[in-house]
């Protein structure tokens, strides 16, 4: 049985008189890579701030490794390392001496911990290079290594990849399912690349405007995500009608816009098309398609408008 890591009831948090986060409830569980989904401003930064202890709810309840009082909050972040933004290290110094320089400010025992931190996320070859002289996604993975250096059983990270190029965001890929692989690190993480969190998340939370719309397994977001016929009409309302009296099938859903996604008939779509027209509807598109992450997202939060 898994055990909950991360547990939120009703979190809310203001800036001044603004919501940023509204009654939300998340559950995350040992094991799990959660995928934070979410538009520029959806209320992810500040979960992720209030989950490391950086800022505090105004009210709901928290509960980190079963902890829910100030001092049991404080004890269950030990086990947490959190990545919120690229730390600020020192321009002049290597990966190994800023890392040293953190480990001796945060009283980490033992200095191999640098070392290793550096070995896992492939920096460990960095010599007296300095930070300065750093790729993005060579900063990306020291502000992980610093996160890794209390060897975290939890960790959060606030949109790690953004800004990464494609070889850049593989690495840091395949770093973060090693971890979860290897070490069994639970790991929260929020991006607004889409496609990229369906790689490596096996369950997402959708936020919007502050309130969380959903979550999911990414067993059952596959699900949803299936593959359909895809029709643009000009009127829906009469062509949902021909459907179920012509083909006699209610698996299609209506979408904004005058879209109609059938999944019945995929391999016969001449019939779907063929009952259409016999009803006087005007197809203006048909194709096949599978929904993808960002596709679902949008109709969650009710249409491209929103997005």
């Amino acid at each position: 049985m898994t055990k909950p890591v991360l547990t939120l009831r009703g979190l809310t948090k203001y800036y001044g008189k603004t919501p940023a986060v509204r009654q939300v409830d998340l559950n995350l569980d040992q094991g799990q890579i959660y995928g934070l989904v979410g538009r520029n401003g959806a209320g992810k930064t500040t979960i992720i701030r209030m989950a490391a202890g950086q800022s505090h709810p105004d009210s709901g309840e928290m509960a980190l490794f079963g902890a829910r009082d100030p001092r049991g909050l404080e004890k269950a972040r030990r086990r947490t390392g959190a990545m919120v933004e690229i730390p600020s290290f020192y321009p002049y110094l290597s990966a190994r001496e800023n890392l040293e320089y953190y480990r001796l400010q945060r009283g980490i025992p033992g200095r191999e911990v640098v070392e290793e931190a550096l070995s896992q996320v492939g920096l460990a070859d960095t010599g007296k290079k300095r930070f300065k002289a750093f790729s993005l996604g060579m900063k990306q993975r020291l502000g992980l290594a610093l996160a890794l250096m209390n060897h975290p059983d939890f960790l959060l990270l606030d949109e790690p990849i953004n800004g990464l190029d494609p070889e850049g965001i593989v690495e840091f890929r395949s770093i973060l399912q090693a971890l979860n692989r290897e070490r069994g690190t639970t790991i929260l993480i929020s991006s607004h690349i889409l496609s990229e969190l369906s790689n490596v998340a096996t369950c997402y939370g959708f936020l919007d405007r502050g309130e969380m719309l959903e979550e999911i397994s990414a067993a059952a977001l596959h699900d949803k995500c299936r593959s359909c016929l895809e029709v643009t009409v000009d009127n829906p309302g009469l062509a949902a009608a021909a459907l179920e009296r012509e083909l006699q099938t209610r698996h299609f859903e209506v979408l904004p816009g005058g879209h109609i996604r059938v999944y019945d008939f995929l391999d016969q779509p001449q019939l779907v098309t063929g009952a259409l027209a016999r009803t006087g509807v005007a197809i203006l598109a048909a194709e096949h398609r599978t929904a993808n992450l960002e596709d679902y997202f949008l109709k969650l939060i009710g249409g491209e408008d929103r997005a």
